[in-house]
């Protein structure tokens, strides 16, 4: 039974270590990646994420480059309302590797932008870090609300490699955009 307890150790920690060395796109276009976005399918192994994972809805993300390589991003989501937050994702020494952190929700987040065709679809890689631990979460997002059976298996493939189970990656279901008033 020790030598179980071990193996599963290994293997869980080979999991995070992989999740860790996920790295971004070599030829990262930050201009490629400006413009509106939809959030098309998620997977995380977030405690808050896999108890809501049936009511998260497809949302937004207005992606503007800045002058030093940063990006300024605002996501939107329906809700019963709307919920939208704004976001500064700082540039680091690493093309396609940013930075940000959400204050009230606790954490700092790593992001990478893992595999990007800028006309069409866009993987990120997230490692959040607060005060309940850490978590990995993976985004595909696209020009448009309907991507390719390919791209949804990149996305697959990248989901299970940071070690998120399969019943953790959902597709989410298409909604209507938050209104223009809810953004005044």
């Amino acid at each position: 039974m020790a030598s179980l307890r071990a193996l599963l150790g290994v293997v869980l920690c080979s999991l995070m270590v992989s999740a860790s060395e996920i790295p971004p796109q070599a030829d990262f276009d930050l201009q490629g990646t400006a413009g509106k976005w939809y959030l098309t399918g998620v997977c995380s192994n977030s405690k808050w994420f896999v108890c809501r994972k049936a009511s998260i809805k497809s949302g937004t993300a207005v992606v503007e480059p800045t002058e030093d390589g940063s990006l300024k991003v605002a996501f939107s989501f329906p809700t019963d309302a709307c919920w939208k937050i704004e976001i500064l994702a700082s540039k680091t020494d690493v093309p396609g590797k940013f930075t940000y952190s959400i204050p009230f929700a606790g954490f700092a987040t790593e992001m990478r932008v893992v595999d990007e065709k800028p006309d069409e679809y866009s993987l990120n890689h997230y490692i959040n870090t607060g005060r309940n631990g850490t978590f990995v979460e993976n985004n595909l997002y696209g020009r448009s609300l309907d991507l390719s059976d390919e791209v949804k298996e990149k996305f697959n493939q990248l989901c299970l490699q940071s070690g998120i189970l399969p019943e953790n990656i959902v597709y989410l279901p298409k909604t209507e955009e938050c209104p223009l008033e809810c953004f005044a």
